[in-house]
């Protein structure tokens, strides 16, 4: 089965909190690991968190749950050259996103992948980007 979805933070994240949201939760099995996938920036926010906290529960949650678990994209030319039209055509249009959001955006967008979030307002407005909110049911 091919991957279809980039998971941003918000939702990568979602399996470490205590009370992670049921929505992501229905949605991240229906679709199954075998169509998701993350992003290195994601993957580095999330190590930025457990590193901020030093938490023992949150490694060894991160460890048990979710390093290795599924495919981190890397940033390369591909996205990189997303990311440049994505920042211009938001910054024509007057409107700013964080640098990480666009390299996110652009990581999904060069791959023709749906990007599901729990932050859709930061990821809605960036043409040609698919777009799911993960936050309330389907």
């Amino acid at each position: 089965m091919a991957i279809t979805h980039l998971l941003d933070t918000s939702v990568y994240s979602q399996p470490l909190r205590k009370h992670p949201l049921e929505a992501v939760q229905r949605r991240w099995i229906g679709l199954g690991d075998d169509r998701l996938c993350s992003s290195m920036i994601c993957e580095a926010e999330l190590l930025f968190g457990l590193e901020l906290r030093s938490s023992k529960r949150l490694w060894k949650a991160y460890e048990a749950i979710l390093h290795g678990r599924l495919p981190i994209l890397e940033v390369d030319l591909d996205v990189a050259r997303s990311y440049a039209t994505l920042a211009t055509r938001m910054r024509k249009r007057g409107m700013t996103r964080s640098p990480f959001d666009l390299l996110i955006a652009a990581t999904a967008h060069a791959r023709g992948l749906t990007l599901a979030t729990c932050n859709y307002k930061d990821f809605a407005p960036i043409e040609g980007l698919a777009v799911e909110d993960w936050s309330s049911p389907p």
